[in-house]
């Protein structure tokens, strides 16, 4: 009984930090976020300012909360609203605070408003930037600093992302989409007479690691099979780079918007033509 007694705690204690150090845990994700953003700001000071950036986490929480209880009658896991939060504290930039409430209302309204068959189509962050920038566009802009010639920065970001998305197993969309956009970057360059090194520099900036990590591999808004979700990386960097040669700024952004619920809602439609199918009449 004694070993008993005195295993059991090791035992909990292992399973504790097992668990915490397994990065499928919910709140892995908000710290990688958060060290990207420690990183991010006090290298570069890419947040606008703390306190337009803790409006944005605290709107999005206090919105989950309000708009889970109310459609779903239950209190949220509140880890998906703090991302929500917090990217749109680093994604976007202002002059006014009401951007950064008003940009977060929208990202988390998206998710309990715009949705088919049970499921949000949006990932919430890219759909509440996307529609700041698009309405509202001579009042909020997108980050756009680079890391500069400091690799370390970018290094330490992509090391610990790496090790997250892959634990998830979603690393397949990340580096289809890395892969995409370089390849695409040679045949910009070709084709406007720009340099490679110009037309790759984006990928290298923090705006740019919170959408590989974070937008384009969100499991509750990407389709199910790893090869539709290599097939959509691919076409987000396609469409961001038809839409980089016809001068769009926020591309990423905007190209994510359109064919990641283009991509969902085909593939409801196979799924429900393939369902139809295997009925058979009596």
């Amino acid at each position: 009984m004694s070993q008993h007694v005195v295993a059991a705690p090791a035992t909990g204690m292992r399973t504790g930090w097992k668990s915490w150090l397994s990065l499928e845990n919910r709140f892995v994700p908000p710290v990688f976020i958060t060290l990207i953003l420690l990183i991010g700001h006090l290298s570069f000071g890419i947040l606008e300012s703390y306190p337009k950036t803790l409006l944005a986490i605290a709107t999005s929480i206090l919105a989950e909360l309000v708009l889970a209880r109310f459609f779903f009658g239950k209190w949220p896991h509140l880890a998906s609203a703090y991302i929500t939060g917090i990217s749109v504290g680093i994604l976007v930039r202002s002059p006014a605070y009401w951007p950064f409430a008003l940009c977060a209302l929208i990202s988390i309204t998206s998710k309990y408003v715009l949705r088919v068959k049970g499921r949000h189509i949006w990932n919430p962050s890219n759909f509440g930037v996307s529609a700041i920038l698009f309405l509202a566009g001579d009042a909020a802009a997108s980050l756009s600093i680079q890391w500069g010639n400091f690799l370390a920065p970018m290094v330490v970001i992509w090391a610990l992302g790496a090790a997250i998305i892959l634990r998830l197993r979603r690393f397949h969309i990340t580096g289809t989409y890395v892969i995409s956009f370089l390849a695409f970057a040679l045949l910009r360059s070709w084709i406007t007479g720009s340099p490679w090194m110009s037309e790759i520099a984006p990928i290298t900036g923090p705006e740019y690691q919170l959408f590989i990590f974070f937008m384009i591999t969100d499991p509750k808004t990407t389709v199910r099979s790893k090869t539709g979700q290599c097939i959509v990386a691919f076409s987000v960097a396609l469409v961001e780079m038809l839409q980089r040669l016809d001068q769009v700024i926020y591309a990423p952004f905007y190209a994510l918007f359109m064919v990641g619920p283009a991509a969902l809602l085909i593939e409801m439609w196979l799924q429900s033509r393939r369902q139809k199918a295997v009925i058979v009449p009596a």
